[in-house]
């Protein structure tokens, strides 16, 4: 029994495992940085009209307290029903704005998760690991290989 312990031991010191931190590559790998830039660029328009209308609503809701006692009521009575419009127009362009941005993000990630898996796969074949692991509650920096990888897509 303990020449079985012992074999099974010495098969597993042979191993070589490998640790990638998917989070890190989102965030630094060259491919990530230009999948934020482009979504950066593609939603700069929107994002500039929801600050206008931001903009509109706060100055709207200055001039209702600054005027509130010297302002007829029928004229306030419109300038509230107009905020209350902007504010809905905001909120609704808020939303699609955040849940277009989000479909996109992860049409975007996807892109970026497939060529990491193809670079992890290359790596894995080059170097002959036996496992390589994206999750982890803990790894030790002799089995990361990162910084291959994002250095990988890099050069792709």
């Amino acid at each position: 029994m303990l020449l079985g312990l012992a074999a099974t031991a010495g098969h597993a010191a042979e191993m070589k495992i490998g640790f990638v931190n998917t989070e890190r590559v989102f965030r630094e790998a060259a491919p990530a940085k230009r999948a934020q830039q482009v979504l950066e660029r593609e939603f700069s328009q929107r994002n500039t009209e929801l600050a206008k209308l931001e903009k509109q609503g706060r100055d709207l809701q200055t001039d209702l307290e600054r005027e509130n006692v010297t302002m007829p009521e029928a004229q306030r009575r419109e300038k509230e029903r107009q905020l209350a419009d902007i504010s809905r127009d905001f909120q609704r362009k808020q939303r699609e704005i955040r849940e277009d941005l989000n479909l996109r993000r992860n049409e975007e990630l996807a892109r970026v998760q497939e060529r990491a898996t193809r670079v992890i796969n290359q790596i894995a074949e080059q170097e002959k690991f036996d496992l390589i692991i994206q999750e982890a509650v803990f790894a030790s920096s002799r089995i990361d290989i990162t910084e291959k990888v994002i250095k990988a897509l890099s050069d792709k």
